[in-house]
């Protein structure tokens, strides 16, 4: 492997994997926002250290030794676990202290009669609403859970595995003086808080304060979670969390955040919801901009800032369902019955992963800075393109961000909102390109977008590997190791419901022909979702060169073939920036940061670097020394040549560079595949423009997600509907200009801008995303 730095300034590192020998490490923080934080905590030879199965619990974890010890070693482990920090005993009191508390107090008590008893008043209500947001820590009830949790996870997993470099950088970011953590995690299932929470304590890094998101829970389950290290936003806040920094509930809750940062107890938060993935939450911009306040406001110097990927085998507890989302509170019962259901499935396997910690304080000054030069707005830039109000040009002042929505409710100021914004995409984006891929997710993804009509077990062997060492390519790690037959079967056993195992004795190989039932497609595409961050760019691109073909294909002869089409460099990143204009960079694992015109530029090479594209040497940048006879060439290379006096200053125009097709050797069907990968996103914004025309305008933005995922649903051999991409396209259309929001006494309503209110230009919108969507 060897490192060296570009004009730039930024270290890149060039690397051929050897399967078993080389794990690429894929946590890097970004050189653009936190150059400074780049390779603080992580070091070469932490890339060396190996693998560890959390939940392998032995008697050398424990002081002990001996035949019983190796019986109750699990129990021995837990009860020996260290609390390096703990909340302080006079926490309630410190947040009656506190000045902003106190100042909201004043206020609301101002005029008042009985100054002692008012303040008796508002003493008591901040502690009642310090006792919703949080509850002291129960040792014993910790330890006992714990080593409850450790039994059923045995259950759950064959192995949690734990890579040591990355703990071992945590840890160093964890003696940081003065200085606390905050991981900002991925949420896959509802198991992931206990996960954590279980995998920090072991190692070491004491019990986290765990941020409870929008699922609501009983009193009975609230309270466990409390003692455990869970935390709450006060019920008034989560009915009206536009009123955060008005009243009582948002200075206890402020004052509650400072005192966790100042006694370096670790906080988690996630990031995203699991029923509507890759979207930036409500609550964890409430929490992220509790601890930028704290920061700003001095409470802390600094705070370190650790995403987290986990990735699973098969989500556990069957907890996570579209239709999830606004369920019935979540009881103790239910945990109870899911966790027996999950235990008596096939198990699989998990991998949790940290990337590299960076600055909160350098992310913060970098982009307050970067925000006074934003781009235009979408509307400005895609909508004439659509309508063909102008021809579309290259521009390279594009919106660098995906902004947050019209109104998103956290009364932030303009520049604190964006980076509180911008600080959840790209540490979930983060957390997304740390995660590991599974042995499951390749599969569903080649049963689903390559074989969807079945294929041969040999076959499927074959094309597993070589999706696995694409995957190593691009520096993405995988979560298991092993024999290919092995993992083959380990992945076709878990996925065994939605499949269907032909056995051919005559030909001594099995047909492997997935179910083509709405749920099967459902769980194909969740498991394989985890593939399209790895090959995003290349899939923006494959759609980009379909687009292109669709222009051509009437002036195309019937025997020109693939090899023989030429595609104007020009003209393929103009369809690369229209279609990452349209998609938000978090639906596809892309940092907020790189502009676009620097993306697509990014594609274009990625697509010559992976074969799909080849370049084409015009006639006029043959060198003029190359004068060696060609076979097949009736006259001499320099007859043709003109050796005249030219003037140096012609303004003649520069040979535009051009490319030709060619099919990857040892890669067949590539560019359908990964045209396929993003289909699914393209076809339900498609879907989505489509249903302009059902619904009467205006109405509310709530009514409108569930009339489109109702929409999406009723289409024959249409993917069940995903609400994370049917609120992206709503944003996205908002976002455009094609959707406006007005103010009403009752609430936003959403209604269709005056160009879209003909249905021609409905069309036209369909259409232009139709053109990038392969079947």
């Amino acid at each position: 492997m060897k490192t060296w730095v570009c004009d730039s300034g930024q270290q890149l590192e060039i690397f051929i994997p050897f399967l078993g020998k080389y794990r690429p490490f894929s946590g890097h923080c970004c050189q653009t926002c936190t150059p400074k934080s780049w390779d603080g905590f992580y070091h070469k030879q932490l890339s060396s250290l190996g693998f560890r199965d959390a939940i392998r619990v032995t008697e050398e974890d424990t002081r002990y030794r001996g035949w019983l010890v190796r019986r109750v070693c699990g129990f021995l482990a837990v009860w020996d676990w260290k609390i390096p920090a703990d909340t302080p005993g006079d926490l309630p009191a410190r947040i009656c202290r506190s000045k902003r508390v106190r100042d909201v107090a004043t206020g609301q008590t101002r005029g008042l009669r009985g100054d002692g008893e008012s303040h008796w008043r508002w003493k008591e209500k901040a502690l009642q609403i310090l006792a919703e947001i949080q509850a002291p820590l129960s040792l014993l009830m910790l330890r006992l859970c714990s080593w409850a949790l450790l039994r059923l996870l045995n259950r759950l997993f064959l192995s949690v595995q734990l890579h040591r470099g990355q703990l071992e950088m945590v840890l160093r970011a964890a003696r940081t003086p003065g200085v606390p953590l905050v991981f900002l995690s991925t949420h896959k299932s509802q198991l992931d808080g206990l996960l954590l929470s279980f995998l920090l304590f072991s190692r070491g890094l004491g019990v986290p304060r765990v941020t409870v998101g929008g699922q609501p829970c009983s009193p009975r389950l609230r309270a466990l979670l409390g003692r455990l290290g869970g935390i709450f936003l006060p019920s008034r806040m989560e009915q009206t969390p536009s009123d955060r920094d008005e009243g009582l509930p948002g200075a206890v809750l402020a004052a509650y955040v400072e005192e966790v940062l100042r006694s370096r107890q670790p906080l988690l938060i996630f990031l995203e919801e699991p029923s509507v993935a890759l979207r930036l939450s409500a609550p964890a911009r409430e929490w992220l901009a509790l601890v930028y306040r704290a920061v700003r406001d001095g409470a802390v110097p600094d705070v370190l800032l650790v995403p987290v990927g986990i990735a699973y085998d098969v989500v556990p507890g069957g907890l996570h369902r579209e239709g999830a989302h606004g369920a019935q509170p979540l009881g103790l019962g239910a945990c109870l019955w899911a966790a027996c259901r999950a235990a008596c499935r096939n198990r699989g396997c998990a991998r949790v992963d940290f990337a590299e910690p960076f600055s909160l304080q350098e992310f913060a000054a970098t982009n307050l800075v970067r925000q006074s030069c934003k781009g235009k707005p979408l509307e400005e830039l895609l909508l004439p393109t659509i309508l063909g109000t102008w021809p579309s040009q290259l521009d390279g002042k594009k919106a660098e961000i995906w902004g947050p929505g019209p109104a998103t409710a956290t009364g932030l100021e303009a520049e604190e909102e964006m980076l509180v914004t911008e600080l959840g995409l790209h540490s979930l984006s983060d957390g997304v390109a740390c995660s590991a891929v599974m042995a499951v997710g390749i599969t569903s993804a080649l049963l689903l977008h390559k074989h969807r009509e079945g294929v041969f077990l040999s076959r499927l062997m074959l094309d597993f590997a070589w999706l696995l060492e694409e995957i190593l390519l691009r520096q993405c790690d995988v979560g298991f190791s092993g024999q290919l037959r092995a993992l083959v079967r380990h992945s076709l056993v878990l996925l065994g419901a939605r499949l269907t195992l032909y056995h051919l004795s005559p030909l001594g190989d099995v047909l492997v022909v997935p179910e083509a039932s709405a749920e099967a497609l459902r769980e194909l595409g969740q498991h394989s979702a985890a593939i399209l961050p790895v090959f995003a760019s290349e899939a923006v691109g494959a759609c980009a060169i379909r687009a292109l073909l669709l222009e051509m294909l009437p002036f195309l002869g019937a025997t020109v073939g693939p090899s023989g089409i030429v595609l104007s460099q020009d003209e393929l990143r103009r369809k690369t920036l229209e279609l990452l204009q349209l998609l938000p960079p978090n639906l596809l694992g892309f940092q907020p940061c790189q502009p676009l015109d620097c993306r697509s530029q990014d594609i274009v090479d990625k697509l010559l670097l992976c074969g799909l594209l080849e370049a084409e040497e015009p006639e006029s940048e043959r060198w003029v020394c190359d004068l060696a006879p060609r076979p097949f060439c009736k006259r001499w290379p320099w007859t043709g040549m003109d050796f005249t006096d030219s003037d140096s200053d012609s303004e003649d125009e520069v040979p535009k560079r051009c490319f030709k097709l060619r099919e990857p050797q040892g890669s067949p069907g590539f560019l359908l595949f990964l045209c396929r990968l993003l289909s699914p996103v393209l076809r339900t914004y498609a879907r989505a423009a489509a249903f302009l025309d059902r619904p009467s305008w205006p109405q509310p933005e709530a009514a409108c997600v569930e009339s489109l995922l109702q929409f999406l649903a009723e289409e024959d051999g249409f993917e069940p509907p995903n609400r994370s991409l049917a609120l992206s396209s709503l944003q996205t259309f908002k976002e455009m200009g094609v959707l406006e929001e007005a103010r009403t006494p009752a609430g936003p309503l959403l209604h269709l801008a005056q160009p879209f209110r003909s249905r021609a230009s409905r069309e036209k919108l369909e259409a232009f995303i139709q053109q990038f969507t392969q079947p």
